[in-house]
């Protein structure tokens, strides 16, 4: 009697039969918990209790409530999917390996990709459940008037485009991690460094990029059609300590909340008495794009001409920082499946297999 030895297509599974797989293991168990439950309603409280504070401490006379609610809780929402994303994913890996049940995910017909990629999908569905639940007060600042659907609709997106990145990261680093808080922690610290960090590094950057340039005195003097502030320049040249932020406003594009807030179409919302009010998200990216223009747009009497202090002419940042944020995302994912290849060379001292 003759064998015939399996093709190397009859040895693997279907890449996306294989990943819905894992999937399908992963969410079951972590719909199995109660305490993912409990995190979802403490969170649907939470934010919920914003949404009430700041709708009651807004008032007419600060413009429309919508616009003001509507980015708080945007802004809420991306802090805390940005604490609560770690804690969803990095232990996916190293987790079910200390539990011994890793291995046996590996000997089957499942490769690495296939492994991380479906832990990868099911921590992200679990963290989008919180996106979900903060939906309704999303559909209460758009009930209030003031904001563009076209607004909200980008902002989620991209909401969910960030948790989809922190997800990647704590997968990636609990592969490549042999003990669980190690890798919560370290993704934590990722998390830190692109939101806390990126800001302190720009600020003691700017210190470096400091230069001597001639300007004169400015006075304004009236606001132009468009409510743009319109300067006269007068009196000698001085010289005048500028920090050329343009060179270094790339650092911020790694930022969490620089993405989000940039990423969102505004429209400019006006106060009872007329006048122009910026939102917290809005300010973000002014900021930014001020940054990127650099003194010759945001100082308004450089060597002596009024400078055009108006809309500014840059590109928006947001999709190097995606770019720079997905890089670092796919880099620990990658290096996290040479981790999971089979048969292993070198093992931690500890760790379990099966």
């Amino acid at each position: 009697m003759s064998t015939q030895a399996l093709s190397p297509e009859a040895r693997t599974l279907g890449y996306w039969t294989g990943v819905r797989t894992v999937f399908a293991l992963e969410i079951k168990q972590r719909l199995r918990s109660r305490g993912w439950y409990v995190l979802l309603v403490v969170w649907f409280v939470v934010i919920g209790l914003v949404a009430a504070l700041t709708a009651l401490s807004s008032s007419a006379a600060m413009g429309p409530q919508g616009p003001v609610l509507y980015e708080l809780m945007v802004g809420f929402i991306l802090f805390f999917g940005l604490l609560l994303a770690p804690a969803l994913s990095a232990n996916a890996v190293n987790g079910d390996r200390a539990a011994g049940t890793l291995a046996i995910l590996q000997i089957t017909l499942l490769r690495p990709g296939q492994i991380l990629a479906g832990k990868w999908l099911a921590s992200w569905v679990a963290s989008m459940g919180f996106l979900v639940a903060s939906l309704p007060f999303l559909l209460w600042a758009l009930a209030l008037g003031g904001v563009e659907p076209l607004s909200a609709v980008v902002a989620v997106v991209m909401l969910g485009v960030e948790l989809g990145i922190v997800c990647a990261v704590g997968v990636g680093m609990s592969a490549l991690a042999a003990r669980p808080l190690f890798s919560i922690v370290v993704t934590y610290m990722l998390v830190a460094l692109l939101g806390l960090g990126t800001l302190i590094t720009f600020g003691l950057s700017s210190f470096l990029t400091i230069e001597t340039v001639k300007a004169s005195s400015s006075t304004s003097y009236s606001y132009g059609s468009n409510g743009v502030e319109e300067y006269s320049c007068s009196g000698p040249l001085t010289d005048v300590s500028v920090a050329r932020t343009e060179r270094i406003a790339w650092i911020l594009a790694a930022n969490p909340f620089v993405v989000v807030a940039d990423s969102i179409p505004t429209a400019p919302v006006r106060d009872e008495n007329g006048f122009s009010t910026t939102g917290v998200m809005e300010g973000i990216s002014t900021l930014v794009r001020q940054a990127q223009a650099g003194p010759e747009h945001t100082m308004p009497c450089l060597n002596g001409e009024a400078g055009n202090t108006g809309e500014l002419d840059v590109p928006p940042i947001w999709p190097l920082g995606l770019g720079l944020q997905g890089a670092l995302a796919a880099l620990l994912v990658l290096l996290g499946r040479r981790r999971l290849r089979t048969p292993v060379r070198s093992l931690t001292a500890g760790t379990r297999i099966a």
